[in-house]
Parts: structure tokens; C-alpha cells; sequence
């Protein structure tokens, strides 16, 4: 099996960003892709600039040298075919929406080498649902990150029971290289482990703050002191940013869809995004 050396990330998200940089600084070469000159432009001009000096901030073993050659490996396209030509692997990291991640692979299998595997940074979604779309079901699973990749450096595999068990395994290999912890999952389940977890714990939070119960000052504070936790759950939400969980509740049942509702008229709709923009449930400007 062809050894994995040339990487293609898909969406410059704030985790695409992240998973595409961390790869970078991992010593791997990195081809990055978005829909427009603008978005691509922006990402190569501010968004991983700003990743090199938060790198050189806070990873121990960080150094101008280092933080600048990962920059360098890193390629910045707007059409599929250059962006892929030659991958070893894609990692898909675009909105949590089916249609769109099913249109993201179809089109990739267009153009991507026989050889290139292909993974979804899916956060609910079972590989399963798209696999169909990939043309290659035995060379796609899913590798799910936590935001902050360089901090919180889980990655957790997941494959369909169609994937390779080779195919699995240079995928866990190469979590390890990009300094990531792999965690193996044995079959699939929706929202792997992390989610499954922190879901909940965000649906009964919003619940908390949209019925009014409590705010989210005070919900944090009660998370906190009670378990010892370092971030309450609208700290997550602002970590996480605003929009993920917001599509992640719309495609829930009627109760979610109520707290998506709340969340994008309270915050998204005023440009409230989390973390990265600036203000969220809380300012960080």
C-alpha cells in the first residue's frame, strides 16, 4: 500500500484550517480547498497566518523555523482537480449536510488518483450514509478531530464495514504521524465517542438558557465548580463555533430544531459566531 505523503484537505473551517495546518507542521504537503477566491484567499492570508502564531504561542516544541516551513507545504486551490491531483488522502471538512458532503465525494472520485483514500471530518454522520457516493467505499471512513487539534489531539477513525482493514489501519498510522491520539471505533456509531458524549451535555445546556431557566454565565459556572471542569458547555459552543451545532440541531427532531431556531435568532443572526469571530456567547474582542 502506497505510503501516505501528500494530503488534500477539503474546507477551510476553522477545524479544516486547523487539521490542514497540523498536518503541515507534521511535515506532510498539503493541498487546501475552497469554493472561491475569496474564501481560499482570506484562509492563505489570515486564517493560517493567524494558526502560526497561535502555534508558536502555545505548542511547546514550536519555533519561527517550524511554524514557517508548515506554512510553505501548505497549496491553496479552488477546483478539485488540482487540488487532488496527486493526494494520498483527502479529508473532507466542509458544513455537517449530507447532500453536500455526498456532491463533495462524488465529484472528488472524478478526479483523485485510483490510490487516493478519502475521509470525512463528520461529526454526527455515519460513514455509512456516504459512502455510496464515494466510488470507493473500501478506501473511505471517517476521521473525526476536536477543535484546538493541537491541544485536545483526538482522532477518531471510524469505517464502514465495506472499508479495508488495511485501508483502517494506515489511517490510524497516519493519525499518529500528524501527532494526533487515534482512537479506533469497532462499528459505527453516530457521533462517534466525543459527540455522544458532548451532544447531550449542549442540547440540556441551550435548553437551560432558552427556556430561560438559567443563563449561560450561570450554567458555566455551575458546570465548572460542580465537576472541576476547565470550560462550560457555552464556552464549548464558543470554541466550537456557533454554526456547527446549530446545523447539527436542525437536523434533529422538532426539540432541536426549536434550540437551532434560538441559537441562530439570539446569536448567528448577529453575527455572534463563537470564538473566532470575535463574540459568541460571550466577547473576546
Amino acid at each position: 500500500m502506497a505510503e501516505i505523503k501528500q494530503v488534500t484537505v477539503i474546507g477551510t473551517g476553522v477545524l479544516g484550517s486547523q487539521i490542514a495546518y497540523q498536518t503541515a507542521y507534521s511535515g506532510f504537503t498539503v493541498a487546501v480547498y475552497d469554493i472561491n477566491d475569496e474564501v481560499i484567499g482570506k484562509a492563505r492570508d489570515v486564517t493560517f497566518p493567524g494558526l502560526a502564531k497561535t502555534y508558536l504561542a502555545e505548542v511547546k516544541d514550536a519555533d519561527q523555523e517550524k511554524v514557517d516551513a508548515a506554512l510553505k507545504r501548505l497549496s491553496f486551490h479552488t477546483d478539485y482537480a488540482s487540488a487532488a491531483a496527486e493526494a494520498d488522502i483527502v479529508i473532507e471538512a466542509a458544513p455537517e449536510k449530507l447532500e453536500l458532503k455526498e456532491q463533495i465525494f462524488a465529484e472528488l472520485n472524478k478526479v483523485a488518483p485510483e490510490r487516493t483514500i478519502f475521509c470525512t471530518n463528520s461529526s454526527t454522520l455515519l460513514p455509512s450514509d456516504i459512502a455510496p457516493s464515494t466510488g470507493r467505499s473500501d478506501r473511505f471512513l471517517a476521521m473525526h478531530f476536536a477543535n484546538r487539534v493541537w491541544q485536545f489531539n483526538t482522532a477518531e477513525i471510524m469505517g464502514t464495514p465495506e472499508t479495508s482493514p488495511e485501508v483502517f489501519e494506515q489511517v490510524v498510522e497516519f493519525g499518529r504521524q500528524i501527532g494526533m491520539v487515534p482512537i479506533p471505533m469497532h462499528k459505527e456509531k453516530a457521533g462517534y465517542v466525543l459527540n455522544s458524549l458532548l451532544v447531550p451535555l449542549l442540547s440540556a445546556a441551550a435548553g437551560l438558557a432558552a427556556g430561560d431557566y438559567a443563563d449561560p454565565k450561570s450554567v458555566d459556572d455551575v458546570w465548572r465548580i460542580a465537576t472541576g471542569a476547565p470550560l462550560g458547555p457555552f464556552q464549548i459552543y464558543d470554541v466550537i463555533g456557533l454554526n456547527t451545532p446549530y446545523n447539527i440541531m436542525m437536523s434533529g427532531d422538532a426539540e432541536q430544531q426549536k434550540l437551532g431556531a434560538w441559537l441562530k435568532e439570539n446569536y448567528i443572526d448577529k453575527g455572534r459566531l463563537g470564538m473566532a469571530s470575535g463574540h459568541g456567547f460571550y466577547d473576546y474582542t
